[in-house]
This record gives structure tokens, C-alpha cells and sequence, in this order.
């Protein structure tokens, strides 16, 4: 049973959904659920301690769901145990990690290859489960050829909650997303589906779950470029104005991000690094040239960001700009891919 009529989470993501960005994105509206970053399982893992926190310090008392990756099934069954100790909502099992250093380890997106290894890893979790099963899922590896299978997999087992991906682990982020096939699993599934996959604001999040018919939705990239986003979805449910944020809005949301990702003992070469993978998201919103996102990621040192930052959000009356809501075409997130030549001026 997940919670109201129209449920929101927020996406696991590595080296991003950790307590710190929970606890922003809390500050700015929670989803209705949150998952943490996947618990790596093998014969010798633990529970990340700094994953741990994201459950036990729960922001906002949000339902929390464990998030494991992994296919040995006694390792699994080990670790399962482990985090049912631990205030959770439930266990989702990762079937969608398109990285290639985790699906050629044939976990994560690389399990829907093999579907019996699927059923057989369902059928232990199912028997440790004190509370929901979940699952994250793509809708295949290469392409949708087991989809169907894993579906009946699904229905057949104690899961009750499945969240789609609606790409292929080898489409990554940047093929087109394939709606129907979210619609296809809300048809063959009795539990409810959390649709996934390019919801850029709260308009897009009601036409797709329309045009699906999915039970709610799940956001990941673009609640990085807009943590306002579930509010947006829970006034537009209500009938209530939406929140429209201001560039003033964005600088507020950077300087909290700078202060509670902070780290002990964390240079700051390797802080102002890891506010880059946030602010490669948030520069997407920021100017049509390209040109926050060309500056941002040249900047070395705290002030050189902070300088940034202001330059393109708040100076020379910048503050009261609205913050665009959707992402401004032919912009990157990834640092490794360019920017329009006009944003190397």
C-alpha cells in the first residue's frame, strides 16, 4: 500500500540522494517516499554507514526505502536481514542501474538478461520482507524482449511496489523515453507503478501519469535542477497556486546545497567537485547559451563558484527573474559533453 492517490518519490541516485540532499530537498517540499543510494551487496559488504544515516536521520519523517544492488542470493538474504532491522519502509531491489562498471558485474540493469535469476532473488527477498518489496526496474537491457516476462515474474511474486524506467539500461538517459511500456506495466501489474524517466516539472508528471495511467510518479535528474518539484506536484494535485521560484530561490537552494554537503576533513577541490555534479543539473534552467554551465565547471575554488553562482542568478537584479521550470534545450548535464559555442565566450 503506498500512500494518497498520487505518490511522489524521489529517485535513488548514486553519490547524490545521501541524507544531505534528502534533507534539502525536504527543505523545499518532500516526496511522499524517499530511496537511498543502492547498498552494494557481496560476500563481504556491510551497510554503508553514511547510507544507514539516510534512514535512521530521516528528514521530515518520510517513509525510506533500502535500496539493494546485488545477485548472490545468501548475500542478499544476509544483507536484507541487516536492513530490516532498521526503520524502513521496505527493501527495493535494483533492476535498472545503466552504469557499465555495475551492469557488468550483472547487477543492477545487467539482472534483466536473466529473468529466472530474477525470480529466484525475489523469491529470497520475499521471504525476509517484514515490510514492502520493491523494485526499480528499466524496461530491459538491449531491448524490451524480457519486459513481458519480468512482468509475470512480478505479479507472481510477494512485490508491491514497482517503479519504471521507461528506457533500456543501454539507452542510458538520452534515448527517448517509451511511455507505453509504463502503461503496458500498469496493465499486467495488481500492485501499484511509479512511473520514471524524464518528468521535467509538475505539468509533465500529470500528462504522463494520464497518458499511463501509473499510480505516481518518480523524479530523479530534475529534482537535482528543481528540489521545489513536489511541492509543485502536491499544490497542482490540490488545486492550490504553484510555486514559482525565483533566481533568488536558485541561490539559496546553491548556498544550502554548498553547506550541507559539506564533509569533515573535505578539501576544497574535492567540494566544490562533487557541488559540480549537482550544479551540472541545476545549469540547465540557468541560461539558454550555456553559458553558467561553461564557468561553473572551469571554477577551482569556493570563491570562484560563489562568484559564478551570483553572476548568473542573482546580480543586477537577476533575484526576481522567475527560474525557468523546464530544462532549456541543447544543454548537457555531463561535463564531458560541450556546450554551444556560444557559451564559450
Amino acid at each position: 500500500m503506498v500512500a494518497g492517490d498520487w505518490p511522489t518519490a524521489l529517485a535513488p541516485m548514486q553519490d547524490v540522494t545521501g541524507l544531505p540532499f534528502m534533507k534539502v530537498v525536504a527543505r523545499r517540499g518532500s516526496p511522499d517516499f524517499f530511496f537511498t543510494e543502492f547498498i552494494r551487496v557481496h560476500a563481504h559488504s556491510r551497510v554503508d554507514p553514511e547510507i544507514l544515516s539516510s534512514i535512521t536521520e530521516n528528514p521530515g519523517g518520510r517513509p525510506v526505502f533500502a535500496q539493494l544492488i546485488g545477485e548472490n542470493l545468501e548475500d542478499l538474504r544476509r544483507v536484507a536481514r541487516e536492513v530490516n532491522a532498521q526503520p524502513i519502509a521496505g527493501i527495493d531491489l535494483n533492476l535498472g542501474c545503466p552504469a557499465p562498471r555495475v551492469y557488468r558485474k550483472n547487477v543492477g540493469g545487467g539482472l534483466l538478461r536473466e529473468p529466472d535469476k530474477i525470480r529466484r532473488i525475489l523469491d529470497v527477498l520475499s521471504e525476509e520482507a517484514t515490510s514492502l518489496l520493491s523494485v526499480k526496474m528499466r524496461i530491459g537491457f538491449e531491448d524490451d524482449g524480457f519486459f513481458r516476462d519480468i512482468l509475470e515474474i512480478i505479479e507472481e511474486s510477494a512485490v508491491g511496489l514497482v517503479s519504471v524506467h521507461a528506457r533500456t539500461v543501454k539507452g542510458g538517459y538520452e534515448a527517448d523515453p517509451s511511455y507505453p511500456h509504463v502503461a503496458r506495466a500498469v496493465e499486467n501489474l495488481s500492485c501499484p507503478v511509479l512511473l520514471n524517466g524524464s518528468v521535467d516539472t509538475c505539468r509533465d508528471a500529470l500528462r504522463l501519469r494520464e497518458k499511463t495511467g501509473a499510480h505516481g510518479v518518480m523524479i530523479g535528474r530534475s529534482a537535482i535542477r528543481n528540489p521545489w518539484i513536489f511541492r509543485q506536484i502536491r499544490e497542482m494535485q490540490s488545486g492550490s497556486p504553484v510555486f514559482r521560484p525565483k533566481m533568488g530561490d536558485l541561490f539559496g537552494y546553491f548556498e544550502d546545497l554548498f553547506k550541507t554537503l559539506a564533509k569533515p576533513g573535505m578539501s576544497e577541490k574535492g567540494h566544490v567537485g562533487r557541488m559540480k555534479k549537482f550544479l551540472n543539473f541545476v545549469g540547465l534552467s540557468v541560461d539558454a547559451g550555456g553559458e553558467f554551465l561553461y564557468a561553473m565547471r572551469r571554477s577551482r575554488t569556493r570563491d570562484e563558484l560563489f562568484l559564478v553562482c551570483e553572476r548568473f542568478m542573482i546580480s543586477e537584479g537577476r533575484e526576481e527573474m522567475d527560474f525557468p521550470l523546464e530544462p532549456f534545450e541543447g544543454l548537457a548535464s555531463r561535463k564531458g559533453k560541450p556546450v554551444p559555442e556560444r557559451g564559450r565566450a
